[in-house]
């Protein structure tokens, strides 16, 4: 019998090492290879010479000394393909001989630029964002980069926070399908990767949305149950679809540095989700962790490593302190090796052992860049990605009519290509006034000043420059007066038809390190606006923005709003051709856009008190209320409006009673009533009646976008189960619990009809 037992454990050791994957056997013999300071250069990320990241410029000469070294394992930040080449040359001769990772900060496009990501999700069309990433994918892998950082797949629910721009709004649900769609755009839907895919990065884990005061990089006080149910889906969502690596987040959570967060990147990321990818600090994130007084770099760098995190961006925590680290026993040479085997997997995986250069092809960079197959597709992306927000008959625009064309905006190619866009033909992006133009004869006027504080104007249009670039001849702002751009735009406004106003805010007003306070259109614009609305002449106000703004004082002087985003390279066109008919808006909103700064954070699927008060009533005391402002928003989440009207039936059960393991079809007859053909978003909601813990009053489940011809009805079927009426409850354990459920459809959050659904 013993011998037996020998025997078959000689068996089962036998079939465990004769089963090993091509890869694993790979790696194996290589980590065989590697001294313990090639393994930790493998952990080193640095950005190419000349790349802004944080406040860290690299120098040519520095990442060429590790390169010969040994001591990095990928750079990022660079397209010029003579360097790529030239480190992966470096790379391959040095004494470990292992081919770098490249990557890029690949947000909406590479040289060819969509919509930035917030005003990708108003269009809900998740194959139009995949095909998105799909095209930033060829153009990004054309250019010798196989490793993007993107999707950032970030809740936010503060308008105020810069980075809400990068993101798909305030829903998790919906996020969760824009995070999928993302990853299967860069990645593919399969676990091979082609020459033209790249590997995603899904940032920014966790929680950085919930940045206090919609300040960025500050704290993030949650909830566990709070963050598992309202902000960590999409994160889930994206590792559900293959992501192949996550990007730290710079605030901390309970206390603890996301960069060095155990719970957040090996308790869920890791053993809960079964990620099995590796995990990149953000710029400088390890070396913050000082300032946020856990410790010198030595000691960060350690916890970092233990917490779960394998690449070191910018810090040169891991490279230049482990070593010691292990020596004192401070680190185990079993965590450099987890960590170097993670990253090894990813360019394994990625074919670069194969074919280092298999990225580097100068063939594909002459014929799939900026193409004008993908400049078309730009312009059908955008077209999809603008919320009309008030419409009294004014839009279409007639072909013909003479336009007046206004606004500090208007002829601003780079406030098309928005924040974060790395195209070298952002100066090429055609501006409001070239599309417009193209279709109707127009004029055009400057109209005002960007904003009021000259010194401030100054740094959202040059900070960077000033910064990084000091003594570059830079314009002056308020080069003219204000009262003499108000006057000329007012004079053509009045040898004009109609007026469209294009106001807003510039890349560097939104975006990483540019939070505001006052999310309001400046006052020098809205002085425009005002007395543009005193010609009498119609005024269509195109708003350029990348967040949710404060449009009161703007909502009564506009016959028409339409809030464009910045829609990317082929902008001016994509708008014009909704302003003029030849497109019917169909997209709506995925944020909330406030009444107020000080109704903020606000989001459509929040909590109720034991003192609800209605979201559009007025004041009234010992209620859950404002005594100056309504609580609920000037546009809900899902609003949008288009050239056509619909209507919506009452919501029907295919049963009143549902088993918890059963399923129920909710349908909803929807009609349009109008008399141009349209697109209609359907949405779902649901709200759990009585819970063990507090539940929203309302959570996205469903939605579909249906395409109705003018005077024909669509029934549209939504399909729930315990999986859509579940959460975590105060355990953190994933339940569906019997009682009543309200669910509701409509066109958005706020106009809703209801049926009740009992669960059993």
């Amino acid at each position: 019998m013993k011998g037996s037992l020998i025997i078959s454990l000689s068996l089962l050791v036998l079939v465990a090492c004769t089963s090993k994957s091509p890869m694993d056997k790979y790696i194996d013999n290589l980590m065989g290879q590697l001294t313990l300071e090639q393994k930790i250069g493998q952990l080193n990320l640095h950005s190419a010479p000349g790349f802004i990241s944080a406040e860290k410029v690299m120098e040519e000469d520095e990442n060429a000394k590790l390169l010969n070294q040994g001591l990095l394992g990928g750079v990022y930040g660079a397209t010029n393909m003579t360097i790529l080449r030239q480190y992966q040359d470096i790379a391959l001769q040095s004494g470990a001989g292992i081919p770098l990772i490249f990557g890029m900060d690949v947000i909406h496009g590479h040289q060819t630029v969509f919509p930035i990501p917030l005003g990708l999700s108003t269009s809900w069309n998740m194959e139009l964002i995949e095909q998105s990433a799909r095209a930033a994918a060829r153009e990004a892998s054309a250019c010798g980069i196989n490793w993007v950082f993107s999707p950032m797949v970030d809740i936010c629910r503060d308008a105020r926070w810069g980075r809400i721009a990068e993101g798909g709004g305030e829903d998790p649900y919906l996020g969760g399908e824009i995070a999928k769609a993302m990853v299967y755009g860069y990645q593919g839907r399969d676990d091979v990767y082609d020459t033209d895919d790249v590997m995603a990065c899904v940032k920014h884990y966790a929680l950085y949305g919930g940045a206090l005061a919609g300040r960025d990089y500050n704290s993030v006080f949650l909830s566990r149950q709070e963050a598992m149910n309202g902000y960590m889906h999409p994160y889930k969502a994206a590792c559900e679809a293959g992501a192949g690596s996550y990007m730290s987040s710079f605030n901390e959570f309970e206390g603890i540095p996301a960069t060095m967060n155990k719970w957040l990147m090996d308790d869920v990321l890791r053993k809960s989700w079964g990620f099995d990818g590796f995990i990149v600090s953000d710029a400088t994130a390890i070396a913050e962790e000082i300032q946020h007084g856990i410790g010198d770099l030595q000691e960060v760098s350690a916890r970092s490593l233990q917490a779960g995190l394998d690449m070191d961006m910018n810090s040169d925590g891991f490279v230049g302190t482990l070593l010691q680290s292990v020596k004192e026993g401070r680190v185990k040479e079993a965590d450099i090796d987890h960590a170097c085997r993670r990253i090894l997997e990813a360019k394994y995986k990625l074919g670069l052992f194969e074919d280092p250069y298999r990225y580097l092809s100068e063939e594909r960079y002459a014929t799939e860049v900026y193409t004008p197959e993908n400049l078309a597709f730009a312009r059908k992306v955008a077209q999809e990605c603008q919320v009309l927000l008030k419409n009294e008959g004014v839009l279409p625009l007639r072909k013909g009519a003479k336009v007046a064309v206004v606004g500090p905006l208007a002829a601003d190619a780079s406030s098309m290509a928005g924040t974060w866009s790395q195209s070298n033909h952002n100066a090429e992006s055609v501006t409001l006034w070239q599309g417009i133009s193209e279709v109707t004869p127009t004029t055009f006027a400057e109209g005002s000043w960007l904003l009021r504080d000259a010194a401030i104007e100054d740094g959202v249009r040059y900070g960077l420059i000033r910064m990084f670039a000091p003594g570059t001849p830079i314009p002056p702002v308020h080069a003219r007066p204000q009262a003499a751009l108000v006057a000329e735009a007012v004079a053509q406004a009045r040898r004009a038809d109609v007026v469209v106003a294009c106001v807003g805010e510039i890349p560097g007003m939104n975006g990483e390190g540019a939070s505001r306070t006052d999310i309001t259109l400046p006052d020098t614009q809205v002085e425009m606006l005002k007395a543009l609305k005193a010609t009498g002449k119609p005024l269509v106000v195109v708003l350029v923005s990348g967040r949710p703004m404060d449009l009161t004082a703007v909502e009564p002087l506009a016959d028409a709003i339409l809030n464009v985003w910045s829609p990317g390279s082929e902008g001016g066109h994509a708008v014009a051709d909704v302003l003029f008919g030849d497109v019917n808006p169909s997209a709506k909103l995925t944020t909330s856009f406030p009444r107020s700064v000080g109704q903020l954070p606000l989001y459509y699927n929040h909590k109720n008190t034991g003192r609800p008060h209605p979201d559009y009533e007025p004041y009234r005391k010992f209620t859950s209320c404002y005594t100056d402002e309504l609580n609920g928003p000037l546009y809900p989440f899902g609003y949008g409006l288009s050239y056509t009207a619909f209507s919506y039936s009452e919501p029907v059960l295919s049963t009143t009673e549902m088993p918890v393991d059963g399923s129920v079809t909710a349908s909803v007859m929807v009609t349009n009533t109008g008399k141009r053909d349209g697109d209609e978003i359907v949405q779902l909601y649901i709200h759990d009646i009585f819970a063990t813990s507090t539940r929203p009053v309302k959570e996205l489940k469903a939605f579909r976008k249906v395409h109705i011809p003018a005077g024909e009805s669509v029934k549209v079927d939504f399909t729930l189960t315990k999986e859509d009426l579940s959460y975590y409850n105060h355990e953190l354990e994933w339940v569906c619990e019997p009682g009543d459920f309200e669910i509701m459809t409509g066109p958005n959050s706020r106009d809703t009809q209801m049926v009740t659904l009992t669960v059993k």
